[in-house]
């Protein structure tokens, strides 16, 4: 069983990192390579124009672009799990799980990339952004879901072949998981869902999804979920299973107040 999340935008390079903690190197660092050649190519105006961000941010992205070396080291990266720094990092809180923990993410988490096109917890990530619906256009096609085709798809499947019934969860968004080529993929999905009560009906609010996501992974990497029943069970921060609302591929969690 392999358990997916979306990267975060935030990044955190500041926080104190466990001593001795290992690292590993990216898959695709080959390909990641050939985006940061392409996104060298534009300047500050292209980029702030590309992402729809501000002129500051798209400075810095471009400083980033070209600091971005094709051999990652503890000096000039760390751990993807503990640089993301957004919701879902918050609700997953990695920089407090065990070693033994880490460990078990390493082998069931993929957290999907724009860039690195799939990322273990432990892989070294340098700062960067690019987000998997920039339409950058690369020798590959128009955008980045041309640029990965059947890539990350099949990296999923090699990582499954081992399981007798091999499940992918998707705690990724819509965005990200659009990267993952359903043809290819030979795994069934399980989406999570996670609704709050509020104006009467229950519904997704965004950013209590995002967190709920990273609890989500949080309680599968403790519990060391191995079956989807085993997700049933997810109670954290008030939620609890709606099998009414619920199908075999679509396990709907619900709470009355946040």
């Amino acid at each position: 069983m392999l358990f997916l999340l979306s990267p975060a935008k935030s990044l955190d390079y500041d926080s104190p990192l466990p001593e001795g903690l290992p690292h590993t190197a990216p898959t695709f660092m080959a390909q990641a390579a050939r985006l940061i050649d392409v996104l060298r190519e534009k300047s500050p105006q292209d980029i702030a124009s590309l992402m729809s961000i501000s002129d500051p941010l798209a400075a810095l992205n471009v400083a980033r672009y070209a600091a971005w070396r094709a051999r990652a080291t503890t000096a000039n990266a760390r751990q993807a799990v503990l640089a993301f720094n957004g919701d879902v990092y918050e609700g997953l809180q990695a920089q407090s799980l065990s070693r033994a923990d880490l460990d078990w993410a390493q082998q069931h988490l993929a957290i999907l990339s724009g860039l690195y096109g799939v990322l273990r917890p432990l892989d070294l990530l340098q700062p960067y952004r690019l987000e998997m619906g920039t339409r950058l256009a690369t020798d590959a096609g128009a955008n980045l879901y041309q640029f990965w085709g059947k890539t990350i798809a099949e990296h999923l499947n090699q990582r499954l072949a081992a399981d007798v019934t091999p499940v992918v969860v998707n705690l990724a968004s819509q965005e990200y998981f659009k990267s993952v080529d359903r043809r290819t993929l030979k795994a069934r999905v399980i989406e999570c869902v996670f609704e709050d009560f509020k104006g009467g009906q229950y519904k997704i609010i965004s950013f209590y999804a995002k967190r709920a996501r990273g609890l989500m992974a949080r309680y599968a990497i403790e519990r060391r979920v191995t079956t989807p029943h085993q997700l049933e069970g997810f109670d954290l921060e008030g939620y609890a299973f709606d099998p009414g609302a619920s199908t075999p591929e679509r396990l709907v969690f619900r709470r009355k107040s946040a």
